[in-house]
């Protein structure tokens, strides 16, 4: 094999040969094993690269001569022990297509509660020759305060038998969903971890969840290769492509791709996981370790990525350009993203780490739309510590939301949650849009479960019911879980279309759950990572069963998208005159102010002159009125002017007949609801 002096990772089909390149600055020999055929037990050839040149920073590289895109290869690592095993084969963490010969959830030929170290079950990493033509491609780039987010698990979306789709649970399949989405107002689909993981991981663990699969992806195999079973042929080069036509699609239908990227652990778990790639590569320089060489777990998943090291620094950012660069996408959701700021060699956290400077400085990355999860499993929670530049999943405002509706929280925690969370972002800077504001997500609760269940029925998932949160703010009406009953059904749906409005008439960024809009159930299980199945899959059925929430849901998305006070570029101050209004004049029941702490009702007016210019000169003022208390409340809307405002109802959660408009100009709602009122 003839050395290269290039420093680019991976394998790559140059000239007539292949180029390969691995980093593993501790190992004492390295071989690249060759497969024609991605399922042999065993390599047609195994070559020895030649050891690095002391400036070559540990890197390993060769050149196979006269070696063709579609030959499948790992790596075989002899050192000094404990870090190498001579036996075990190792994927490329640069590979960019994986091929493992099977179909998604297939365990045929594996032995339960045994992990591959070598063989035809031991995935692959395949050279491709990339010609994907893009074509007119363009990235929507939808300013972040007009986005919508909807979060979507890819399978789970059309699997269900209802979705009717040529090819379920696929990237193709997804796109026979598209012009849903778009009916619907969705203007970014977040996509759970599109990455290589390994859905089998509990099958080949042992235990009590043997027969259960990954089903969220949470355990990165590849921080590079997209996943292959989610191909219609599973194969890590049809993904590629096919993954490629979906974003391309998305695009062409307005819709921006954000990916939930997993960078804060791997599928290698701890001590007693498998070994895949990095942990038989180079432990220290990719793994947070103690200085006994045991893996530091702020994961919750048995080790921590060492994400602030220079060598692993490079690998993400590699990774995230792969995707931006290679795969078009418009943004990421940074999983577990505290873990990300955690810098070696004890895993401290910093308010400067070094990889969120560095994504900061990227030409290419610091352009996307960037979102934190700002915790880890270590005990770390960063809300409203990243970068001015990022946004956040904000854990308050789902909280205090859920808090108010179930009748725990008060009306001044739910105004700052509406006025934008200024109390946790101005402080480091930026807008509004940096909350991501969300009342349910894919981890927890579903909007219909939140009003029907009042504890988590968890028992499927293998683990006693301990798993999943134990505080959902959750109410179930008198019964838990499905009943017949109109009185309670009734009082659910009005529950939901509350925290539906309040979600889409906050100042910040909205974030949907699929199939939220329709009333999807997970049967009260808080904690669905582990259910393949119709747990976890979207029902299109119940689009047409709840038509009503469906079609509520899609007005709520319209309305928020014709009003630029629902969208502001700054945070709602209350004390700034605009011809004699604030741009946000808060009011409580009968004439009174708010009572900030005991109060169950809260009234607000927003002034359209504060967004009135361009093509939001015409911009309504609105009047939004919040009634959680179980009987009518009669307000006194402001007046600022030398006439009262006009007040025109626009819609409400409960009955139009529950709202009146008296000749004092006062304003009668009914329990329970939210009022929307415009004027000119």
């Amino acid at each position: 094999m003839t050395p290269w002096p290039s420093a680019r990772l991976g394998a790559r089909w140059v000239d007539g040969g292949v180029e390969f390149a691995i980093r593993a600055p501790r190992a004492g020999r390295v071989f690249l094993l060759l497969f024609s055929d991605p399922a042999a037990s065993e390599p047609d050839r195994e070559i020895e690269l030649a050891p690095p040149t002391p400036e070559a920073d540990g890197m390993w590289t060769g050149r196979v001569e006269g070696l063709q895109p579609g030959v499948c290869y790992v790596y075989r690592i002899e050192g000094s022990a404990p870090f190498f095993d001579p036996d075990q084969w190792l994927l490329d963490p640069y590979a960019l297509a994986i091929e493992w010969n099977r179909s998604w959830g297939d365990s045929r030929g594996w032995r339960a509660g045994v992990w591959p170290n070598r063989g035809a079950h031991f995935p692959k990493g395949r050279v491709i020759h990339d010609d994907y033509d893009w074509g007119d491609d363009r990235p929507p780039r939808i300013p972040l305060r007009d986005t919508v987010i909807y979060e979507a698990h890819l399978r789970g979306f059309t699997v269900h038998p209802s979705a009717n789709c040529t090819h379920p649970g696929t990237y193709r399949g997804f796109i026979e969903r598209i012009p849903y989405l778009r009916d619907l107002g969705i203007t970014a689909v977040e996509f759970l971890p599109l990455q290589e993981f390994n859905e089998l991981e509990f099958f080949m663990e042992g235990g009590a969840r043997v027969g259960l699969l990954n089903f969220w992806g949470y355990s990165p195999l590849s921080f590079l290769a997209p996943m292959s079973r989610y191909a219609t042929v599973p194969s890590g080069e049809i993904a590629r492509r096919e993954l490629r036509d979906l974003v391309r699609a998305l695009h062409a239908a307005g819709i921006e791709v954000i990916l939930d990227v997993v960078l804060n652990h791997t599928a290698e778990w701890g001590a007693r996981g498998p070994t895949w790639s990095y942990k038989g590569i180079d432990r220290p320089t990719y793994y947070l370790l103690d200085p006994r060489g045991d893996f530091r777990d702020y994961s919750g998943c048995g080790n921590t990525y060492n994400a602030n090291e220079p060598a692993a620094m490079r690998h993400a950012l590699d990774a995230l350009r792969h995707w931006a660069m290679d795969f078009h996408v418009d943004g990421f959701r940074f999983d577990l993203a505290a873990a990300l700021c955690r810098v070696p060699p004890d895993g401290t956290p910093s308010a400067d780490p070094p990889l969120l400077r560095a994504i900061g400085a990227d030409p290419v990355l610091r352009e996307l739309k960037l979102i934190a999860e700002p915790w880890d499993s270590g005990g770390v929670h960063r809300l409203g510590e990243f970068p001015p530049t990022w946004s956040e999943w904000n854990d308050a405002f789902r909280d205090d939301v859920r808090r108010f509706w179930a009748g725990r929280g008060t009306i001044g925690r739910l105004a700052t949650r509406l006025a934008g969370s200024s109390d946790l972002f101005e402080r480091s800077g930026g807008t509004p849009a940096r909350s991501i504001n969300y009342i349910t997500s894919h981890d927890g609760f579903t909007l219909e479960d939140l009003v029907s269940y009042g504890n988590k029925h968890n028992w499927a998932n293998g683990e006693g019911n301990r798993d999943g949160h134990p505080h959902n703010f959750s109410v179930n009406h008198g019964v838990e879980g499905p009943t017949h009953d109109p009185a309670i059904r009734a009082a659910r749906r009005r529950h939901a279309k509350n925290l539906l409005a309040t979600l889409l008439l906050a100042q910040g960024v909205p974030m949907l759950t699929a199939g939220d809009e329709f009333g999807r159930t997970q049967r009260g299980n808080n904690n669905a990572y582990c259910q393949d199945n119709e747990v976890s899959w979207v029902n299109w059925v119940l689009s047409e069963q709840n038509e009503d929430l469906r079609e509520f849901v899609k007005m709520l998305i319209a309305f928020r998208r014709s009003h630029a006070s629902l969208r502001r570029a700054r945070f709602l101050r209350g004390a700034l005159p605009l011809g004699g209004a604030p741009d946000v004049y808060w009011i409580g029941p009968n004439g009174e102010p708010p009572d900030w702490t005991h109060g169950r009702a809260l009234g607000f007016r927003l002034d359209g002159r504060a967004v009135a210019t361009g093509a939001d000169r015409n911009e309504e003022h609105l009047l939004i009125l919040i009634n959680a208390d179980g009987v009518p409340v009669r307000f006194h809307p402001p007046v600022f002017t030398f006439r009262t405002d006009r007040w025109k109802l626009c819609w409400t959660t409960g009955e139009p007949k529950e709202v009146t408009v008296e000749q004092d100009s006062s304003i009668v709602v009914g329990p329970l609801s939210v009022s929307v009122f415009d004027s000119r």
